[in-house]
C-alpha cells in the first residue's frame, strides 16, 4: 500500500516540482544524441535532407512545367482558351522547359500529317470513292498528251 501511495503521490510531486535530477539529464539530451549521432553528424544529416527535399521540389516543378507545356501545345493546336495556371507553371520553371523527346517526335509526326492533309492530294483523299493512283495516272497521261500536241503544233 505504501508503494502505491508513494508511486501516485511521487509522480504528482515530480510534475509539480519540474522533475528531479535524473529527469534533467534525460531532458538535456539533444535530437542528435537521441539518434546516436554527434552534433556535427546530425547537422550534416539535416543539411543533406534539406538538399534532397529541394532537389525533389525542383524535379516536381520541372515535371509540372513539362505537363503545362504539353497542355499549352494542345490548346494552341486545337484553338482552345489559354490557362493562366499553365503559363505561371512554365514561368516558375525558368522558361527552360523542353518537351520530352518522345512527345516531340509525336508532335512532329502530327504536324507532317496535317500538312499532308492540307495539300490538294490530302484533300482529295478525304473524298470518298476517289482512287488517288488512278487520278495521278490520268493527270500524267494528260500532261504527256499536251506535250505531244505542242510538239506537233506548227505555231509553237
Amino acid at each position: 500500500m505504501a508503494f502505491m501511495v508513494k508511486h501516485v503521490v511521487g509522480g504528482q510531486l515530480k510534475n509539480l516540482t519540474g522533475g528531479l535530477t535524473e529527469e534533467k539529464s534525460e531532458g538535456e539530451k539533444t535530437e542528435a544524441s537521441a539518434q546516436g549521432m554527434t552534433q556535427e553528424e546530425f547537422e550534416q544529416y539535416q543539411q543533406q535532407l534539406e538538399e534532397e527535399k529541394q532537389e525533389r521540389e525542383a524535379n516536381f516543378a520541372q515535371k509540372k512545367a513539362e505537363r503545362a507545356t504539353v497542355r499549352t501545345h494542345f490548346r494552341e493546336k486545337y484553338r482552345l482558351p489559354k490557362n493562366e495556371l499553365d503559363e505561371t507553371q512554365i514561368q516558375q520553371a525558368g522558361d527552360d522547359v523542353v518537351l520530352p523527346t518522345e512527345l516531340a517526335k509525336m508532335i512532329a509526326e502530327d504536324n507532317q500529317e496535317e500538312t499532308h492533309k492540307q495539300s490538294v492530294l490530302g484533300q482529295l483523299s478525304n473524298i470518298q470513292n476517289v482512287d488517288i493512283d488512278q487520278l495521278k495516272d490520268k493527270a500524267q497521261a494528260t500532261l504527256e498528251d499536251l506535250k505531244k500536241q505542242t510538239e506537233n503544233c506548227n505555231l509553237m
